[in-house]
């Protein structure tokens, strides 16, 4: 197989760590059967595992009396948290200019059944530095009701301030959910704090671990309407889903594979250390920042503030779409376009025709850097 320079680990991680794929494999192989459905041996390790998976979450996250609940993407768990939260008319929802459609397409469905005034955080245009003045006294003028913002934009890398916008919101009574698809075990964070109501992640991007298992964090006495009903596995004679969490927001069986993977990525990640880890994604990114800044030819995005390994750029003369196949000709792998967040374009500027998006992770190689640059001067000596 040809070798491919990947700078599109926004989308998802790859490689895994090797940890992942053996793991997932063996245990797949000895235990993959389902969870509270049987009471042989198989079934059991299978639970045990589950069990341990969400330890392990809660304990890189730091909140070890929160509830882990398993969904199968991270748009299910935004789904589930924002349909279930009790909206209603009159309701004021702050968002950040960096959502994802996963967040944004759940609230103009939403608006179609409520009256919802759906209003942007106060953002800084030339920094992208989040105002929390302004903030502040937006929550004065329209107190909110729910805030949802995205830990990391995932077109501009750029970092939310997430502890003082959850503070700020919780004084004003208001539910606050943390898209963190693109951060967490990436970015050290305590989730410990009351301030942050639900906190959404996804498996196959920072956590480095397979397609298929995402889920939010949530306290113990989270009420949520729930979003899918059926089987549980336990008290199966009951009509009405069972009370407790996560029980009452997991219906029908769990991705054994998928969650094998993330435990061995977990698992992976603590043995190296978190910061460890997003210390090696900083170089990677800075490395990625001074060689397309090199280029005159290519117009870098790039956020004042703290920001993660996701780099837009816009080329000179040429659509996103026509870099991108340009690049994939040349074995180098990036994604072109909106991003599935064209709000966020139209606050950078960028939409409708998007941007080339180059995002790296803990494996990016030398190789990969050299790809890049042969393939970047081939775009510049032919334009």
């Amino acid at each position: 197989m040809d070798r491919t320079a990947y700078f599109d680990n926004a989308a998802t991680t790859f490689p895994k760590p090797e940890a992942v794929y053996s793991f997932t494999d063996a245990f797949y192989r000895a235990c993959g059967v389902n969870v509270g459905r049987g009471q042989h041996k198989p079934a059991a390790r299978a639970a045990e595992m589950i069990s341990e998976t969400r330890r392990l979450l809660l304990s890189l996250n730091q909140c070890p009396a929160k509830k882990i609940v398993f969904t199968h993407t991270a748009t299910e768990a935004l789904n589930t948290i924002l349909r279930g939260i009790g909206l209603n008319d009159g309701f004021n929802v702050y968002v950040s200019p960096f959502e994802h459609n996963a967040v944004t397409r759940m609230l103009h469905h939403l608006r179609t059944l409520y009256r919802l005034n759906v209003i942007t955080l106060e953002v800084d245009k030339a920094s992208l530095i989040y105002d929390l003045e302004r903030i502040k006294y937006q929550f004065v003028d329209k107190p909110p009701h729910l805030v949802v913002v995205s830990h990391a934009s995932n077109v501009c890398g750029v970092v939310a301030p997430i502890f003082e916008i959850c503070h700020l919101a919780k004084q004003k009574h208001a539910r606050t959910v943390i898209d963190m698809a693109q951060t967490m075990g990436l970015i050290d964070t305590d989730l410990s704090t009351e301030d942050i109501d639900y906190a959404v992640f996804a498996g196959h991007k920072t956590l480095y671990a397979p397609l298929g298992i995402a889920g939010f964090v949530c306290a113990e006495d989270a009420e949520l309407d729930p979003l899918l009903f059926g089987g549980t596995g336990v008290d199966s004679a009951n009509p009405s889903l069972p009370a407790t969490i996560p029980e009452r927001y997991e219906v029908g069986s769990p991705n054994v594979m998928a969650i094998a993977g993330l435990n061995a990525a977990l698992k992976w990640a603590t043995g190296i250390g978190i910061k460890d880890i997003f210390c090696e994604e900083q170089k990677n990114r800075q490395r990625l920042i001074e060689l397309l800044s090199a280029y005159n030819n290519i117009r870098v995005i790039e956020p004042v503030s703290e920001a993660i390994g996701v780099v837009s750029c816009v080329f000179s003369g040429y659509g996103s779409d026509s870099i991108g196949q340009i690049l994939s000709d040349k074995d180098v792998a990036v994604r072109t376009g909106l991003h599935c967040a064209p709000d966020a374009h139209r606050f950078l500027g960028t939409f409708p025709a998007g941007t080339v998006r180059f995002s790296v992770s803990y494996f990016n190689t030398d190789k990969d850097y050299d790809m890049l640059v042969d393939a970047l001067n081939y775009i510049q000596d032919n334009s």
